[in-house]
């Protein structure tokens, strides 16, 4: 009669640990396909900061060009118009403007670089330690279910030693 009592709990408590195994995988599961869908946003973040930082390069070179020949468009006018001081030097101080202006703009331009490169590295950095996290808690969550399953199996073992003797 005893043997009866126990071989129900066993059971029991295999049923339990199977449906605790369950829970717990879709729940790792679930946390698994949150962290990869935050990886994933990152990764595309990371992607349109860089072509920012593409098309950024892109206009900053272009300006770089303009500015160079502005320079050279200057350089040849001045040589040209040696004879003619006062007209030179309005043009030398409305290409002066204009070149400040550049320059200016070109200051703000390698700031906002600078400002999306160290985002960029820092969402490199979020996405290295998103990705550590990730495999910790798989490790961790693997190590559970491996020992949940060996757990399960003992209680199935045992579980058919006492069907078998009863």
């Amino acid at each position: 009669m005893k043997k009866l009592v126990k071989k129900p709990a066993k059971k029991d408590e295999v049923a339990e640990l199977k449906r605790e195994m369950a829970r717990l995988k879709r729940g790792s599961n679930a946390k698994i396909k949150g962290l990869e869908s935050q990886v994933k946003t990152k990764e595309e973040d990371i992607q349109k900061k860089a072509e920012e930082i593409e098309r950024l390069n892109r206009e900053l070179e272009k300006r770089k060009e303009g500015l160079s020949r502005m320079k050279e468009e200057n350089s040849a006018k001045i040589k040209e118009l040696e004879s003619k001081v006062q007209e030179i030097t309005g043009t030398l101080e409305k290409k002066e403007n204009e070149l400040s202006g550049s320059r200016k703009l070109l200051d703000q331009k390698e700031a906002e670089l600078k400002k999306l490169m160290e985002e960029v590295e820092n969402k490199s950095k979020k996405l290295a330690s998103n990705e550590m996290e990730m495999e910790s808690y798989k490790r961790t969550t693997e190590e559970r279910i491996f020992k949940l399953e060996a757990k399960v199996k003992e209680l199935e073992s045992k579980t058919g030693e006492f069907s078998i003797t009863s």
